[in-house]
């Protein structure tokens, strides 16, 4: 995938250690299905992808319906890792009309029977099944995020389900020791809780982590908040996904308007939902500024923590502290600086 490595040894330093002044992100395709591509560093390890379960499995029939994402992106040493974790279905036994047959961690229709936990208590059990071994774990931060969960209700109204979801969002930072080293990480979740009328039905949402070796979470900030805020879906994929989707849950096609529309409401919330983990979460660890794009002329989000910024027409993007840098001079054509937009008096 990252056949131009040889020719960027130059230009991309290793994260971890001395800060690389200048780094190349170059755009990436889901390995798997194409489902949407993003920004990352030329030199990063991308795994996985989509992954979609069988009905005919213990874990099909209420996880069967939608596809699920389990990739990792990380940095050549795999000391830095950014990891999306899969939306799975769950069921809290007490609201289903037999509440004492299916006791906590017994299967129900291919999902797994617990009780509903808030983001917080989520991203925990999350932990424990993730890190068996941790040790020393300590809670550095915990983060509500009101605004998210409320971004989540918005696209749920917009695709006119008849259920009264309930959500919850939030983000903990943790630091532990495992495998003889000191780590920290940043994880984060959004619950759907499906409500009295899903009958115990309900998910996790966009779950993802962040982890680097103690200390050097807040520069890794800057990288991961690039490679958020670049996503861009496939639309033909997301197209075929909610036809498919709607097939599989039986629910009547109604038309193609609807499905663009609904390729809109996804597209806006992910916009959303990244910016208000970066505005009220991360800080310093995750500082962006607008930058014009010369090329498509549009206004777009980028990190504040490198001085100058280069952009291609593939969306691909060259952040550097070095004035003397220049692409061409490391084989790379095509890119043109993209400043940041003026404030006045445009704003």
């Amino acid at each position: 995938m990252f056949r131009w490595a040889a020719l960027l040894l130059p230009v991309v330093a290793v994260f971890c250690g001395a800060q690389p002044r200048t780094i190349y992100f170059k755009r990436v395709a889901e390995p798997k299905e194409g489902a949407f591509t993003f920004l990352a560093p030329a030199d990063w390890r991308v795994q996985g992808g989509v992954l979609r379960v069988s009905p005919l499995t213990s874990g099909g029939a209420l996880n069967a319906i939608a596809a699920k994402l389990d990739l990792t992106l990380s940095s050549p040493d795999g000391l830095v890792s950014l990891h999306w974790y899969p939306e799975t279905m769950f069921v809290d036994a007490r609201r289903l009309p037999a509440a004492g047959v299916f006791p906590p961690g017994s299967n129900y229709n291919g999902a797994i029977v617990l009780p509903v936990p808030d983001a917080f208590g989520y991203i925990q059990q999350g932990f424990r099944h993730a890190h068996p071994h941790a040790t020393g774990l300590k809670v550095k931060g915990r983060y509500a995020l009101p605004k998210a969960a409320q971004s989540y209700q918005e696209v749920a109204r917009a695709m006119r389900v008849p259920i009264q979801f309930r959500f919850d969002a939030g983000l903990m930072v943790v630091e532990y020791q495992e495998e003889g080293r000191a780590w920290e990480e940043a994880l984060y979740t959004a619950v759907q809780d499906f409500g009295q009328a899903g009958a115990g039905l309900w998910n996790n949402k966009d779950t993802f982590s962040v982890r680097a070796p103690l200390g050097e979470l807040e520069k890794t900030g800057r990288i991961v908040a690039i490679i958020l805020q670049s996503v861009q879906l496939n639309p033909k994929w997301v197209e075929g996904e909610i036809r498919g989707q709607m097939q599989r849950d039986q629910i009547a096609l109604r038309t193609q308007e609807e499905i663009a529309r609904l390729d809109r409401e996804i597209v806006e919330h992910r916009r959303r939902t990244n910016a208000e983990i970066n505005n009220q979460v991360f800080h310093n660890l995750m500082g962006t500024d607008e930058y014009v794009n010369p090329i498509s002329k549009k206004v777009e989000v980028g990190s504040n923590a490198w001085n100058y910024r280069w952009v291609n027409e593939r969306g691909e993007a060259i952040y550097s502290d070095d004035s003397n840098y220049d692409p061409k001079s490391s084989g790379l054509q095509g890119f043109v600086r993209s400043p940041v937009r003026k404030r006045f008096p445009d704003r």
